[in-house]
């Protein structure tokens, strides 16, 4: 689905309070924090420390649990860490997550393997917005790699859902990629960081600078 206006940007796995300042600065419209993750990442925190960072985030700006507990955990550990969204990995059933979003009090996020566009179709109407990424065995996200942009584009523009683009995403390339599928939103977690779980308060900001300056042509935006 094209959504009108400049491409967003969600700033992922963010781990402390000086990352956190530095996305809000740079001008992200989000900010995601990983919590209950059966998978080995220098991103994973404590639904405490999550609840400590969302805390700061001032208004306005978005903030997102990203998450592989149990589906029927997953309202309870919202509550815990008071985030505006939910963004769900791996194989959860579609059914699944219909009852997730009368059961949690926030937007949801499916997130979708960018190899299997079936299975965005079969979330686009339970989900408020799936997030396409190139994913791993475990179905968790933040492997680092892009995937067919131009797949992703075709799917995008068949869905009435907005999407957010992920997967090997850098300052670099992250206009390009605008360029090629218009989604609504990007994502970037390890294309920022400076080391595991650390971000480059640099990269940050040309990411986020870069993402609303492109367009879906490939042109600058003019201000």
């Amino acid at each position: 689905m094209t959504m009108p206006g400049r491409t967003r940007t969600k700033v992922c796995g963010l781990t402390n309070a000086d990352d956190v300042a530095a996305a809000v600065d740079a001008g992200a419209d989000a900010l995601g924090f990983i919590v209950d993750v059966p998978v080995d990442t220098p991103r994973e925190i404590s639904p405490e420390r999550a609840a400590t960072l969302v805390g700061a985030v001032p208004p306005f700006v978005s903030t997102v649990l990203v998450t592989m507990a149990p589906i029927e955990s997953i309202p309870a550990l919202h509550e815990r860490v008071g985030t505006d969204a939910v963004q769900v990995h791996g194989d959860v059933d579609v059914g699944a997550i219909d009852r997730l979003a009368g059961d949690c009090d926030a937007a949801l996020v499916k997130t979708v393997d960018a190899a299997k566009p079936e299975s965005a179709r079969a979330y686009a109407d339970a989900a408020d917005a799936l997030l396409v990424d190139s994913t791993d065995e475990s179905g968790a996200g933040g492997t680092g790699r892009t995937h067919d942009w131009t797949a992703t584009h075709d799917l995008a523009a068949s869905l009435d859902v907005p999407v957010i683009l992920a997967g090997g995403l850098t300052p670099a390339n992250v206009a390009e990629a605008v360029g090629a599928v218009d989604p609504y939103a990007v994502d970037v977690a390890s294309g920022v960081e400076s080391e595991g779980g650390v971000k480059d308060h640099d990269a940050v900001r040309a990411f986020v600078s870069n993402a609303a300056g492109a367009s879906a042509d490939g042109a600058e935006v003019s201000a």
